[in-house]
């Protein structure tokens, strides 16, 4: 998990970043535009993002920079990853002396919510989630986007290629449906949009250092 309370400065860019660990982060003040794999999002005082393990994200802190605590995820099972809190001030202090205890109180009083962003790159993430298999070419040309424009632009707001993203998105997939799997790894790869069981073992490998079987539970 990265540090308990991060200070950003003004217009701070963090390039995409990926943590192996899931946490949590609260916004105690000040605010950032979060680029990760579940889309694109505001963040504000009060407001809450769950990250799952392995997953990455870019993060653009507005003027008056930002103070985030960051906590334990306490598992996996968060449905909707944005939300808010109404008194992020008294996790803050429950958290200085039982981190995991100020993670629990934001489980309990945390509501959905958030700010998504809806420009075009937006909606070819939203699109990428939706159907591994996309065209990307086809949707570039739906929407009236050069095939250059739309790597460059992608590339602006989320911090890597729509080819790498997808090539993300299909790996967490096929990662998160390993645990209790029962078939064979052809069969998961074939599932996920993977060209064959050595596709997936790269991609796997390459996101968490750790072979496929080694994630079967």
């Amino acid at each position: 998990m990265t540090a308990p309370l991060s200070v950003h400065r003004a217009f701070e860019r963090m390039g995409r970043h990926r943590h192996a660990q899931g946490y949590v982060a609260l916004v105690l003040a000040g605010g950032y535009v979060e680029a990760g794999d579940r889309g694109r999002v505001r963040v504000e005082a009060g407001q809450v993002v769950f990250h799952g393990e392995h997953e990455s994200h870019q993060n653009e802190f507005f003027r008056a920079g930002a103070r985030v605590l960051n906590l334990p995820a306490l598992g996996s099972d968060f449905h909707d990853p944005f939300g808010h809190v109404d008194d992020a001030d008294a996790i803050a202090r429950l958290a200085e002396r039982d981190p995991h205890e100020a993670a629990a109180l934001l489980r309990r009083t945390f509501r959905p919510s958030a700010v998504r962003l809806n420009d075009w790159p937006d909606l070819l993430a939203a699109a990428l989630a939706a159907d591994p298999a996309l065209s990307l070419a086809d949707w570039a040309d739906a929407m009236g986007i050069a095939p250059q424009s739309l790597s460059r632009g992608f590339g602006r707001a989320f911090g890597t290629s729509p080819k790498r993203y997808r090539l993300e998105l299909r790996t967490l997939q096929a990662l998160r449906r390993l645990p209790g799997w029962q078939g064979s790894m052809a069969a998961l790869a074939a599932e996920t949009g993977f060209a064959d069981q050595a596709h997936l073992t790269r991609a796997i490998v390459a996101l968490t250092g750790r072979t496929p079987t080694r994630w079967v539970g």
